[in-house]
């Protein structure tokens, strides 16, 4: 009976013991960065979701007050005060810790020793003056063991492979409140790139080197050698590039370079179903061979058949690597197209230079044009219905594009734009069945705000100088409607009529269009938009308006945009249009 009471009385004495559910620590008295190193610079803080007693609670809490102190010292303040109070609160423990930061230690002198010859790079100068920029800012150790490592990282990159930090000390008296920050470094030789050296390519020897951005007895910089690996991964020809410096076999001041290379599959298929509003459903069949040859050659082909479009396409690519990124291209597209409006079949061989021009993509070549077309004819009707144009063109032209585009992310722009211009003109009548000069300019700008939405902006111009507009092939006239121009209105549905009453095309164009998307969630949203334009001749400008809403996906394909569109204060055109679009935003 005795031993029964005993062990009655036993879990009453052990109450004080046992754990609590966890200890809610709050911190007040000082915001972010500094409330943030106090909770995360106290033990205590660990305890939030774990079980602990009473005795290890006071233990903890006795130690918290010395740490919270000592958090703060990295932040320059080695002069605070802190106060705290422990509590029970329904079975928990709740520790609240009073911060007075007092006053800031201050830099008040860098002394920073680095060889002439170094600090005259522009790379290594710029972190040379962040760290003497410190002086009269608070001491903020995060903030001096960054730029002490970028001034070192800035010494490896730009060559001085050698180079040793010989002296790094921070000076605090914390009677007057300043620091001293001395720090030196030995720079040593500065290395030059030696011979770069290829394993594993595929190609005949010489013509990967093209693609270096250096020259033997340049001065060694990291950003060419991933300038190197940027150039060499964009080439498409292999599966693995791996650059790397042998600075363990560094000699005589140079350092050779390794390139280490796997090559891709040769051969490359695609193909797949697919469908836009303005051309339909279809399926798209591709093959492209990375490498025809040992001198990087490429060729491409691609089948396309849908409802209102068919191409079959081929072109051949003659890499020139170099700083331009140049290239030559010869390619033909035979074109069969039905839209609203108009009906062509056509034949079209190109052949081009394209490179990197002042941060543009230049596009410089020659067209030659034949094929016949039908303009203004509807659906179901006949070629030979009143007010029908038909005609055959046969057109040679040289052409120029500048396009140049930028964005912070290429699968979901948040800040971006891009812009592209054209300008094309016939020789006079030779080898052309009719002359003519053409300009034409496509712009799109998106901006983010408020985290969750995007404002995008577009807009197309063009303009046509021909005495003889009824040779001109649809694709050489202007048309508005349509997924990427005017929704509300089908695919160049709209723009100037003859006098029956059809839709022929126009010499110029005037589109823009106005976009809001707001994000619900990272991959879906919703957009409204407003469009505006027409396809015009002369200065009889008449825009057409068209309004709507729509839906966005980023779906594992890309972005998918489906839009429902209408036509805005048209007595002619009503109804509600879908647009289906299917690609990146720039």
């Amino acid at each position: 009976m005795r031993r029964l009471r005993r062990l009655t009385l036993l879990p009453l004495l052990l109450a004080p013991l046992l754990a609590h559910a966890g200890v809610q620590l709050v911190v007040d008295g000082v915001d972010d960065p500094l409330k943030l190193a106090v909770s995360s610079g106290v033990d205590i803080s660990q305890y939030a979701n774990r079980d602990v007693t009473e005795a290890q609670v006071k233990r903890l809490y006795g130690l918290a007050i010395d740490q919270a102190k000592s958090a703060l010292e990295p932040y320059g303040y080695y002069e605070a005060s802190v106060q705290g109070q422990l509590d029970p609160v329904g079975g928990n423990w709740r520790v609240t810790l009073h911060v007075t930061p007092g006053t800031p230690v201050k830099i008040t002198a860098v002394d920073l020793q680095l060889d002439a010859t170094a600090a005259a790079i522009p790379a290594i100068r710029r972190a040379q003056r962040a760290i003497e920029n410190l002086k009269g800012e608070t001491l903020d150790h995060g903030v001096y063991d960054a730029d002490r490592d970028a001034l070192s990282g800035a010494l490896t990159a730009n060559g001085f492979l050698d180079a040793r930090l010989v002296t790094h000390r921070v000076e605090v008296n914390r009677g007057e409140r300043s620091a001293v920050i001395h720090l030196a470094w030995q720079a040593g030789p500065r290395y030059r790139f030696g011979q770069v050296h290829f394993e594993g390519s595929q190609f005949r020897p010489g013509f990967l080197q093209r693609y270096v951005p250096f020259k033997a007895g340049d001065y060694f910089v990291q950003d060419k050698l991933l300038q190197l690996q940027q150039a060499l991964n964009g080439a498409d020809y292999f599966a693995v590039v791996n650059v790397q410096p042998d600075v363990d076999d560094k000699k005589n001041g140079v350092v050779d370079v390794k390139v280490e290379l796997v090559p891709a599959k040769r051969t490359v298929y695609t193909g797949g179903p697919f469908f836009g509003t303005d051309t339909g459903f279809g399926v798209r069949l591709g093959s492209e061979r990375r490498w025809v040859n040992s001198r990087g050659h490429k060729w491409k082909n691609e089948l396309v058949l849908a409802q209102n479009l068919k191409t079959l396409s081929t072109l051949y690519s003659v890499p020139m690597p170099g700083p331009n990124q140049r290239s030559f291209n010869y390619g033909a597209t035979y074109r069969d197209s039905d839209t609203d409006t108009s009906h062509s079949k056509t034949l079209e061989v190109v052949a081009n230079e394209t490179r990197q021009w002042y941060g543009w993509v230049r596009t410089i070549g020659l067209h030659a044009l034949d094929g016949t077309f039908t303009v203004g004819q509807r659906n179901g009707e006949s070629d030979n219905a009143p007010g029908v144009d038909h005609g055959r063109s046969n057109l040679f032209y040289p052409e120029i594009s500048l396009s140049r585009k930028s964005g912070d992310n290429p699968i979901f722009v948040r800040n971006g734009w891009s812009l592209t211009l054209a300008a094309r003109s016939t020789l006079g009548p030779f080898l052309s069945t009719t002359s003519f000069s053409q300009v034409t300019a496509d712009a799109k700008w998106i901006k983010s705000f408020w985290d969750n939405n995007r404002l995008i902006l577009r807009g197309s111009a063009g303009m046509t100088w021909t005495d003889d507009f009824a040779d001109l092939p649809p694709q050489l006239r202007f048309f508005a409607g349509g997924d990427r121009s005017v929704r509300g209105y089908g695919y160049q549905s709209i723009g100037p009529e003859n006098s029956y009453g059809r839709v022929i095309g126009g010499k110029n164009l005037l589109v823009g269009s106005t976009e809001v998307e707001h994000y619900f969630t990272p991959k879906w949203g919703m957009a409204v938009f407003v469009d505006a334009g027409n396809a015009f001749n002369g200065t009889d400008y008449r825009p057409q308006l068209g309004t709507g809403l729509g839906v966005r996906w980023l779906s594992p394909v890309g972005m998918i945009r489906v839009d429902l569109g209408t036509p805005v204060d048209n007595s002619d055109k009503h109804g509600v249009e879908l647009h289906v679009v299917i690609g990146p935003d720039l």
